[in-house]
């Protein structure tokens, strides 16, 4: 992985959250023109009950 200045965590466990968590990331980009991101990592996890989704955006600052 490239260098990153910062780490951007966007968590969700409920179904209608984690179906909107792309679009509190793109929404996260647009407005940070400032920086560019270097990776990503998405991970699910689950037991019985709950469903986490999280996807974490590495960056740095232009």
């Amino acid at each position: 992985m490239a260098g990153y200045t910062g780490v951007k965590v966007f968590t969700a466990t409920k179904a209608n959250e984690r179906q909107l968590l792309g679009e509190q990331v793109t929404d996260w980009l647009a407005a940070s023109p400032d920086v560019h991101v270097v990776d990503t990592v998405v991970r699910q996890s689950s037991d019985q009950q709950f469903h986490c989704l999280t996807i974490l955006v590495f960056y740095r600052h232009r």
